[in-house]
């Protein structure tokens, strides 16, 4: 097949998975997302399916794949997200001091322009489990960078002036910013980082244009905050009712309540509604926050204009593990249970992967995606609760109590590294980890600006084996595992599926992988400088597939060497866990991109 015949398939396939609908969100990215050629979002597009149509690379031919170029990012520490494509630039960027290189494609990856923010130091012991960033956001010919002291950034894409900045959360009381902004119509959306601190979360929406603030919505507080209607907000159908982000706190414990919004956003355009989740509630030590935490770890759906809530859906009540909900929404039109859906699929922290009516907030399927879990048996389908085991409670009657054996760990079966979705098979493929821990909650006083965690973690494989990680294929239909390759270490880097039913993702170890998307089966590897926690892109350049990713070891998993961390139980908890990845790779961060030979 020709190229350019190739791409117009290739693009005629993705509008089938992504949408349609013109004149909702930004109209650059509505028609530039729907091009395999270019990869314009973090995610690859607004329903974050991370799947291209390009298929020059085959199950086939993948063995063939050498590296076609590299380029160093002069910055150590964890490397999260990756890269962007827009036409013939390619954007990178770096965790703190959040750098942003513009690479020119057609000049041998030739630098346009580097933007080099100057930071407080004082910053980074605020930020929790590394200095990683997630990304930058592409949009009406502007970068967006959310900085690491919490700053929104507006560059001009060609020339990287800086165009406009505003503060997003004050780090001086730990707010931070690893998250990677997202851009529908005339706003740009971005979340806070820092609920190990006491931080509040909220979702901020600002004019592209000028940086103006246009709505902020909490996470808890009163309606006023959480933008919730009593009566229409919805949870399972069911009205929300009058401050339903207070009614579960005791007291005043909400205005230091976390819920913070660190993770991946996506984008209905026909629905006009934006899906997020929101992480721990704050402390980690539950007996010091009785009740629900209403609305920490919970799926939201809101109105991309105005920012009220149209439905949530709180997936681990009163938590006790820190098993933040922040993972991406995926979003697909797809069958499920026998009944065409408008469907919403997210592999949460806690172990369960969840199917839910992304129109109304219907439950449809949730089921575990590792066997290992045990803090629950099961999610209750009526009442959306999940049925936990009395043994894995770490909040016993106030009582301070070592709980051993808890699978998942902190980290979760899955942390942020997003899954991705391939409509020529009809399945989602998830990097996981496959990790335990023993849980030591200990009484805290909240102090603005200081760690407010309250708690001591061991972590270590789940029992049966030593593998501390997965790469599997889901059924959300079923809520089935279909097939499911274990791993040395996490897989802590997102996936990429393509139409060349390919599948890559990324180790620890530092290894890019390839396998086939309808059986698992390994079809390539390649050892990079250092591990990765970033995610795999693909896109073409003068005809041409490539792949790229960033190397960068670090990240929670990672941040035993990423900050010189040596007690088995700090990292809160995954130092031990990973000590032996010193054996297998180093720090440094480094672009790679891989072509097939001519």
């Amino acid at each position: 097949m020709q190229p350019a015949k190739r791409s117009i398939l290739a693009a005629a396939v993705t509008a089938a998975v992504t949408f349609t609908s013109t004149g909702f969100a930004n109209p650059g990215l509505l028609d530039l997302q729907k091009d395999p050629n270019q990869w314009v979002m973090q995610n690859g597009n607004y329903a974050s399916t991370r799947y291209s149509a390009l298929d020059q690379i085959t199950a086939a031919n993948v063995k063939d794949l050498k590296v076609a170029w590299t380029f160093s990012t002069g910055v150590l520490r964890g490397h999260e997200g990756g890269p962007l494509v827009v036409g013939d630039i390619m954007y990178v960027h770096t965790p703190f001091p959040n750098k942003v290189f513009a690479l020119d494609l057609n000049n041998e990856g030739k630098i346009l322009w580097k933007y080099e923010p100057r930071q407080d130091t004082s910053v980074i012991p605020v930020m929790c489990c590394d200095t990683v960033n997630r990304g930058v956001a592409y949009a009406d010919g502007k970068i967006f960078l959310h900085q690491a002291d919490t700053t929104l950034v507006a560059l001009d894409a060609k020339t990287g002036a800086k165009l406009w900045s505003v503060q997003n959360g004050d780090p001086a009381k730990g707010a931070t910013g690893t998250s990677a902004p997202m851009v529908v119509k005339d706003k740009v959306y971005v979340g806070v980082s820092g609920g190990e601190f006491g931080v509040r979360g909220y979702l901020t929406a600002y004019n592209i244009n000028d940086g103006k603030l246009v709505w902020r919505g909490y996470s808890m507080g009163p309606d006023a905050d959480t933008l919730m209607d009593p009566q229409k907000t919805t949870h399972l159908g069911k009205p929300v009712g009058k401050d339903s982000g207070t009614a579960t706190w005791e007291g005043d414990q909400w205005k230091i309540g976390g819920g913070t919004t660190w993770g991946w956003y996506s984008y209905d355009p026909a629905l006009n509604l934006i899906y997020y989740g929101s992480g721990n509630p704050s402390t980690w030590n539950p007996s010091q926050r009785p009740g629900d935490n209403r609305w920490s770890m919970t799926i939201w759906a809101r109105d991309a204009d105005t920012g009220m809530a149209k439905w949530v859906y709180q997936m681990t009540p009163h938590d006790e593990w820190d098993y933040d909900g922040v993972n991406e929404m995926i979003l697909v039109d797809k069958e499920i249970q026998g009944k065409p859906r408008k469907a919403l699929v997210h592999l949460d922290r806690n172990g369960f992967g969840y199917t839910l009516d992304r129109v109304t907030g219907e439950l449809l399927v949730a089921e575990k995606f590792d066997p290992a879990v045990n803090w629950a048996t099961g999610i209750d389908m009526k009442t959306g609760r999940p049925q936990t085991v009395a043994e894995f409670s770490t909040g016993r009657n106030g009582e301070d109590v070592n709980t051993k054996g808890i699978c998942p760990a902190a980290l979760g079966t899955k942390d942020q590294q997003p899954a991705s979705y391939s409509p020529r098979t009809g399945l989602f493929y998830v990097p996981t980890n496959h990790v335990c821990m023993d849980y030591e909650p200990f009484k805290v006083a909240y102090t603005a600006g200081q760690p407010y965690v309250g708690a001591t973690l061991s972590m270590y494989p789940a029992p049966g084996g030593t593998n501390l990680g997965n790469f599997i294929a889901w059924d959300a239909n079923q809520g089935k595992i279909v097939w499911s390759n274990p791993e040395q270490f996490s897989v802590w880097s997102g996936a990429l599926a393509t139409g060349g039913d390919v599948v890559f993702y990324g180790t620890l170890e530092g290894y890019l992988k390839a396998v086939d998307a309808k059986t698992g089966k390994e079809l390539y590897k390649f050892k990079t400088p250092s591990g990765i926690i970033g995610n795999i892109n693909t896109y073409t350049h003068k005809g041409k597939q490539y792949v790229a990713l960033l190397s960068g070891l670090g990240g929670w998993a990672g941040i035993g060497m990423a900050a010189g961390l040596t007690e088995s139980t700090a990292g809160l908890g995954a130092v031990g866990a990973y000590a032996a990845l010193g054996d297998y790779t180093q720090l440094g961060g480094q672009l790679t991109v891989f072509e097939l030979p001519n």
